[in-house]
């Protein structure tokens, strides 16, 4: 038998469309709005602006607001419709298809002008534009966002990708320099950049930097969770994003599916709200396996952002040992200068390891790394255990997908990062010992936010002396770990075996 009082929001129903470009549900937009103080959505005179509008859903639930906001003051509903449409929402879209999704949404007309539209405008696009922008190559890259020319580069006819607000070196110039009290809304966040196996450069911190050019009140996004620590390109976004306090509240999902149920995002999802008038410290608020903790701290005491309040505490009880770190020792990428695709050769007086086993291979042809060749190596995949470096289904991580020892004359290619090297064999056993401790594997995983753990993810692990061997017990002592510290960790991280 059909419901036929089921009658469901179809923003709803095109929530989910890929991971570059991710569709925002009507729940969410709200939860992003809520941030906002309420005020703004009592004033006949606040101007909100969504810079990359896909489906229409911010602007739509924000004249829903406005509508009921601006009741007393205007009590005659077409009247105070129009008001809004025309003098307080405006949007640009991402792609023609999205112009039309959103003035759907908004104007109940894919064209302003139109007899069904809410409220008529004298052009098609009314408040909400698009226009068909082109990259501006230099060197095979856009300018502006970074594509690749060979990727983008395929005429007018296909789409190109060139979101209108961050193709232009003036942002003020699409609404005849108009200034925005709200910016919102939820950007692309990446772009094939052409490089080896489907290669992307984050896209979101762009959209970012260019609306603050605008200058507006407030400012609110939901953006991908990796440039807490990592990702590519996103070094000075970090540092600034970091050390402006203008970021007042960062409420972060560290598993996406929590927020946008069915979309995989590495290193998970946040939306934040910056207002330019009241600078002071954020409230962090962690969502994590249904459970929520809220704290208030400043987001620049580490040169990378620890999402966890609980695992602030403990990072800064290690630290504050002064002692050398492993970020210092781990080796980069390509230890031996070997790339992934290196295989063993037909002979050769040293061994190479790579993804399939070890073969033979010419000592003569390393020219990185060379004294480390005849050292006993501890080494871990590249690529850790878990997906997209989240927790699993228990909540907890393992992080390592594999550690391993090489003997003296054995090297490995990219596949591998050396952890460290050693004279003895007993130094590297008691080294693997260390890395297979919740302890270790906790302050790793503060700095993960992809399936890839590079030598920066290393920055908060201590050293230690490897001629002993180490526990968890012999670590939480050494590092005054409380009993709930302890139980931190244990909750976080899943035995190694």
């Amino acid at each position: 038998m059909v419901n036929s009082n089921y009658n469901p929001d179809v923003l709803n129903c095109i929530a989910n469309l890929s991971n570059d470009e991710v569709f925002t549900p009507p729940e969410l937009a709200n939860r992003v709005l809520d941030l906002l103080p309420q005020d703004v959505f009592k004033s006949p005179d606040t101007k909100f602006l969504d810079p990359f509008s896909k489906s229409g859903v911010f602007l739509r639930e924000i004249v829903k607001r406005l509508d009921r906001g601006l009741e007393s003051q205007m009590p005659d509903r077409q009247l105070r419709i129009d008001h809004i449409l025309h003098n307080q929402v405006f949007g640009i879209a991402i792609t023609e298809l999205t112009s039309y999704l959103s003035r759907r949404s908004v104007y109940c007309s894919k064209h302003a002008n139109g007899k069904y539209s809410v409220s008529r405008f004298n052009t098609e696009s009314g408040n909400i534009l698009y226009a068909n922008r082109s990259h501006t190559w230099e060197n095979g890259k856009c300018k502006y966002c970074g594509a690749s020319q060979t990727v983008y580069d395929r005429g007018s006819e296909a789409e190109q990708y060139a979101y209108m607000f961050i193709h232009t070196d003036n942002p003020k110039q699409f609404f005849g320099n108009m200034k925005f009290d709200v910016i919102v809304g939820n950007p692309p966040y990446q772009l094939d950049d052409g490089g080896n196996n489907a290669s992307a450069s984050p896209l979101y911190q762009k959209f970012v930097e260019q609306a603050k050019k605008l200058k507006p009140r407030y400012l609110s996004m939901i953006i991908p969770s990796r440039w807490f620590g990592g990702g590519k390109g996103l070094d000075d976004f970090r540092k600034e994003t970091l050390n402006d306090n203008r970021f007042r509240v960062i409420v972060d999902y560290e598993n996406a599916n929590d927020c946008f149920p069915g979309v995989d995002i590495a290193g998970g999802v946040c939306y934040f709200l910056w207002d330019r008038e009241h600078p002071g410290d954020c409230r962090v608020v962690n969502i994590n396996n249904g459970q929520e903790v809220s704290t208030t701290r400043r987001l620049n005491e580490f040169g990378t952002f620890i999402r966890r309040a609980e695992a602030l505490h403990i990072v800064k009880k290690v630290l504050s040992k002064k002692e050398p770190l492993m970020s210092n020792v781990v080796s980069s990428s390509k230890p031996f200068g070997l790339r992934t695709f290196v295989r063993p050769q037909k002979s050769g007086d040293i061994k190479l390891r790579w993804q399939n086993g070890e073969g033979p291979y010419s000592r003569s042809e390393i020219t990185v790394g060379v004294e480390m060749i005849d050292k006993w190596k501890v080494i871990t995949s590249y690529v850790g255990y878990d997906h997209a470096g989240n927790p699993g289904k228990d909540g907890k991580r393992k992080v390592f997908n594999k550690i391993d020892i090489l003997p003296p004359g054995t090297i490995c290619n990219e596949t591998y990062l050396v952890i460290n090297y050693f004279d003895t064999e007993k130094e590297a056993k008691n080294m693997v010992g260390y890395m297979k401790t919740l302890f270790f594997r906790f302050l790793v995983s503060q700095l993960m936010f992809s399936h890839h753990i590079t030598k920066n993810a290393y920055q908060f692990v201590p050293v230690q002396d490897c001629e002993q061997e180490w526990t968890d017990e012999k670590l939480n002592k050494k590092y005054g770990l409380s009993e709930e510290e302890v139980a931190f960790i244990d909750a976080s991280i899943r035995a190694y075996d």
